[in-house]
């Protein structure tokens, strides 16, 4: 069976917690930390000391599989559905925002009288209706785009002292952003401590780039066989131990650490530490391998006898997490779309005697449209079907360094089979004709900052992040566009954020870049920008760009209705470029 519907009664009725209160849920996911990446699976240089001890007393999931970069698998979690079949399949160009018409996670916590708080790393989307905000979450602070530093973030955020959004509204913190996000994170189970609540606590760390408290540096200096990114890389993860640590000191003081669900996971495979110490996996971030997908998932819950320490090593995946939820927590919630996953409760108190041998799937897209058979590998619970012609038997090869595809023909071609109808799975939901709608003139959000991270192009270059407009990235192609009501709209195109002050064509050197960073925001390249030209609906429109010129505003009535849209600077050897921030706003 390639994908398993939860249509029937197993998430539709309610389950029987073995707690009477509805627990509350706190996950922690952070973000390019793999399988290695943590003391407790043998890393000998990290130092994870909280993490570890939680480590002792969790349930582990030594099988758990995710997606191979960021927004993919949050997408799956999110929805506990594989997430090619939601738009988010990229990290940018408009395939990193899920799609509307799904309902995800928050949204059935709030539906079954949870309060929920995110902080940190979304990626789903930047813009009505895609925000956190709109999809179920009340309290929410977190950056822009996949990382500190990319283009929907806050202009010339670098990790300490950063601007982020709140509730929808830039707000300026004070602290490293790790810190931050975890402080904000207390403060609202603090608040909530009465009633049930969910807690998403994403952390951008260890995601370049890798700026980190010079202290938590300090800690791995002089250490043989670590280079300073390796410093840096684990520096990060130390930080997010400690504060995984006063995460655990104020579920205490507030005693509600029993009836707490505390989950840690990380989001894809590490994104370079198994150049020191791999735990025995092939691979990193973005591999098909499974050093690019298999990674931690520690559950930890007093009151649902969820302690001591346990093994699980069947095979599970990222969008099991939001049948488990329902099944546990006993949510009212019937589906609208079959889900690819399945609830881990019964293995999670041994009742699991006929769990089926699955087969799951991992690719790695981050293409324009979704492409068969690219970088993607079929698990079961013994062996992985990589990219059509290499099978291994993880019972005696974990790390994959032997192809056994000649001598077991018959198990490829069960595996195989299980993959093209998978794939026809997702082509009968039409995922490649589809696109995600920026939504403008709403009152949910005007004007809109709309950044050329989530343009649809086939170029990436850097366009997608803030060096893209500072070194003046070369990039065509559209954004989709849904204009809500019939109205008249100022469609303002610009190099530079409006937060930032910049002109155009204005030129600055390099940050003075303080001891902690890795990276500053280089200097600007001397664009000598000439015209700017926007097409969208029956607006086609060039001007002239003046000295001094921070932007190029073009006013039009324009009728309710999704539309690409052409947003360009073009310099004076009629180079195209795009503008990297247009502010679309109702009049």
């Amino acid at each position: 069976m390639f994908m398993v519907l939860f249509c029937g009664s197993s998430l539709v009725a309610r389950a029987q917690s073995p707690s009477k209160e509805k627990p509350n849920v706190i996950v922690v996911i952070t973000d390019d930390q793999g399988m290695g990446d943590l003391g407790s699976y043998g890393n000998p240089y990290i130092k994870t000391p909280n993490i570890d001890t939680f480590y002792k007393d969790a349930v582990r999931f030594n099988n758990y599989h995710v997606s191979t970069t960021c927004a993919p698998s949050r997408g799956a979690i999110m929805s506990g559905r594989h997430t090619n079949r939601l738009n988010v399949f990229h990290t940018i160009t408009g395939r990193s925002l899920l799609f509307e018409d799904e309902v995800i996670l928050p949204q059935i916590f709030a539906q079954n009288g949870y309060t929920n708080g995110m902080f940190g790393k979304w990626h789903l989307g930047d813009n009505y209706p895609y925000r956190p905000e709109d999809r179920g979450f009340h309290e929410v602070v977190r950056h822009g785009g996949g990382g500190i530093t990319q283009g929907p973030d806050y202009w010339n955020n670098d990790y300490f002292d950063d601007t982020y959004w709140h509730n929808g509204k830039t707000e300026k913190y004070e602290g490293y952003c790790t810190d931050v996000f975890f402080s904000e994170a207390l403060d609202f189970i603090e608040t909530n401590k009465d009633k049930p609540f969910f807690c998403y606590i994403a952390t951008n760390a260890p995601h370049g780039p890798l700026n980190v408290p010079k202290e938590y540096m300090d800690m791995y200096k002089g250490v043989d066989g670590l280079e300073e990114k390796f410093q840096r890389f684990y520096g990060m993860i130390t930080n997010i131990d400690d504060n995984f640590k006063l995460l655990e000191d104020k579920l205490d003081a507030l005693n509600i650490a029993d009836n707490t669900i505390l989950i840690f996971t990380t989001d894809n495979g590490t994104a370079g530490g198994n150049k020191v110490f791999d735990a025995g996996l092939r691979g990193g971030k973005g591999s098909e391998y499974e050093g690019g997908h298999r990674v931690p998932l520690l559950i930890r819950w007093p009151n649902g006898k969820l302690t001591g320490g346990k093994d699980i090593d069947k095979l599970v995946a990222h969008y099991d997490l939001l049948p488990t939820f329902v099944d546990l927590l006993g949510f009212d919630f019937n589906p609208v779309k079959p889900l690819d996953g399945k609830s881990l409760k019964p293995l999670l108190y041994d009742e699991a005697e006929d769990w089926p041998n699955r087969i799951l799937y991992m690719d790695t897209q981050r293409l324009q449209n979704l492409v068969k058979y690219r970088k993607y590998s079929v698990m079961d619970d013994n062996w992985r079907l990589v990219n059509g012609n290499e099978l291994y038997d993880m019972s005696k090869d974990r790390s994959q360094t032997t192809n056994v595809f000649d001598k077991h023909p018959e198990v490829a071609e069960r595996l195989a089979v299980g993959y093209e109808k998978w794939w026809q799975s997702i082509m009968d939901e039409n995922v490649n004709e589809r696109y995600a709608y920026i939504k403008v003139g709403s009152p949910e959000e005007n004007p809109s900052r709309i950044s050329s991270h989530d343009m649809m192009t086939g170029k990436f270059g850097h366009m997608w992040h803030q060096y893209g407009a500072t070194n003046a990235s070369q990039a065509t192609g559209n954004w989709k566009i849904e204009f809500v009501e019939d109205g008249d709209y100022k469609i303002s195109l610009c190099r530079f954020p409006r937060e930032s002050g910049l002109a155009i064509n204005e030129t600055f050197p390099a940050e003075k870049q303080r001891v902690e960073l890795e990276r500053a925001m280089p200097a600007s390249t001397k664009s000598d920008f000439e015209e700017a030209y926007i097409y969208v609906a029956d607006l086609e429109k060039t001007a002239k760009i003046e000295k001094g010129q921070k932007e190029v505003s073009f006013t039009a009535k324009v009728s309710a209705g999704k539309y690409d849209m052409e947003a360009q600077l073009i310099d004076k050897d009629k180079r195209v470029h795009p503008a990297y921030y247009v502010y679309i706003e109702k009049l």
